[in-house]
């Protein structure tokens, strides 16, 4: 199967070209994300980490 996305996504004219957008795409996507988890207030997951792992009234 990578032989076949390999094929082709360099047999056709530009294809640097929208390897390169995939690329830039990919690291602003990951790099807003880490903006948006590092910029959340420090009590934004409190209430979540003190949620019990379990239920009580599992047996």
């Amino acid at each position: 199967m990578l032989k076949y996305f390999k094929d082709t996504f360099t047999n056709y004219e530009n294809a640097d070209i929208l390897q390169t957008i995939s690329l830039l795409l990919f690291v602003i996507f990951f790099l807003a994300l880490m903006y948006f988890i590092w910029n959340r207030p420090k009590d934004y997951y409190k209430e979540d980490s003190e949620l019990p792992l379990d239920k009580d009234d599992q047996k």
